[in-house]
């Protein structure tokens, strides 16, 4: 008599394998699905970022263009050739005037950095009076005094920023620092610790009812600001900022570029009004002949300078990765182009292509995402000229 086995009970090898198969492919669902969460979650987080220090960034900008050409918008002064001096390190920035280097005294001044980012200086004083000026009614001849007809309509009190302006226009401006309390017709610019644009010497002669001086308000609140970018950091040069004068320091991060350009006012003849408001004809980056008077970067040309076109290009903080099987990032694949809209309606775009690579940066540009955020500052105080 045979006894019957025991039928054995458990899993098959083949069993044992199709389960082995279903949790693998499970696996491998559910860490795609973990790798595309944390991949859209980046590229949101980075699209933030973009967004909140590019819209810093042009906050920026755009409220010191709104104020620029304050207290500088008389003929005598708006695009003069002017001398300074700082002992805090700021300089004024130069422009070519038919192929010769000045310092202009204006509203703004670009200097074109090509396919980079460009640097944006902006100039504006805070003396009440605006435009008032004074005459200097004898000849100067160097020294630390300066006589003029009177000081008590315009404010010139101690410690304020004076410019000196030929009239008529046409040779060259000095600024300067009031050193003591204004007499009835004579205003002291002596050299010391606490007048830092003084020299003890304007460097420039002026004949006596020939030339005028501008104030500009107290030393500590004249804003002259250069903005540029350098190494993905937007940073400022500044005259009422401690520390900022000669060294730019860092304002916003992870910004890659900054474009302007001037929007002048080309109209030609009795046509050009600027007490009637002033009326863009033409962008450019580089200073043109806007009056037409034959010469590239006079007083004449600055003078026409109706608007700035901003644009700041920012970038996400954190790179992204390449896509699987791939050796390259394709966040983005190419350079971006700014100022590619025409307006005003009728103004032709001049659009310019800017490069995103950081210099020293060991990512490459490609695996960032970058915005785009532009505007149109008109330049108010242009058209308030006496």
């Amino acid at each position: 008599m045979h006894t019957a086995r025991p039928r054995q009970r458990g899993f098959s090898i083949v069993e044992l394998m199709v389960s082995v198969v279903i949790g693998l492919l499970a696996v491998m669902f559910a860490t795609r699905l973990m790798v595309n969460g944390e991949q859209s979650k980046a590229a949101s987080v980075g699209g933030s970022d973009a967004m909140q220090n590019g819209m810093l960034a042009l906050f920026s900008i755009t409220t010191d263009a709104s104020q620029a050409g304050w207290g500088l918008n008389d003929d005598l002064l708006n695009g003069c050739n002017t001398r300074m001096t700082d002992t805090q390190g700021f300089a004024l920035a130069a422009a070519m005037r038919d192929g010769a280097a000045i310092t202009p005294l204006a509203p703004a001044v670009i200097a074109d950095g090509g396919q980079g980012s460009d640097s944006l200086t902006l100039y504006s004083g805070t003396g009440l009076a605006g435009v008032g000026s004074t005459r200097v009614w004898q000849n100067y001849i160097g020294g630390t005094s300066i006589g003029v007809d009177s000081v008590a309509p315009f404010g010139f009190n101690q410690g304020d920023v004076i410019v000196v302006a030929p009239e008529p226009a046409g040779a060259g401006c000095t600024l300067a620092q009031i050193s003591a309390a204004p007499a009835a017709s004579t205003l002291q610019i002596a050299a010391g610790a606490a007048y830092r644009y003084n020299t003890g010497n304007l460097g420039t002669n002026y004949n006596g009812g020939q030339a005028r001086v501008f104030n500009l308000g107290a030393a500590g609140k004249l804003s002259f600001h250069t903005w540029s970018v350098a190494n993905g950091v937007l940073q400022l040069r500044a005259t009422d900022l401690a520390g900022t004068g000669g060294q730019p320091q860092a304002v916003v991060g992870n910004v890659v570029a900054l474009k302007a350009q001037y929007g002048f006012d080309t109209r030609a003849g009795t046509a050009f009004a600027p007490k009637g408001g002033m009326k863009v004809g033409r962008w450019s980056a580089a200073m043109i002949d806007a009056d037409g008077d034959g010469s590239t970067g006079a007083a004449g040309d600055w003078q026409r300078i109706a608007a700035l076109r901003i644009a700041v290009i920012a970038r996400s903080a954190v790179p992204e990765r390449p896509a699987t099987r791939q050796a390259t990032c394709t966040a983005t694949t190419a350079p971006l182009t700014v100022f590619g809209s025409a307006v005003p309606a009728g103004v032709n775009a001049s659009p310019a292509q800017v490069a995103l690579a950081v210099p020293n940066d060991t990512v490459s540009w490609t695996c960032y995402r970058y915005r785009v955020f532009e505007t149109i500052v008109p330049i108010r105080n242009a058209g308030w000229r006496p």
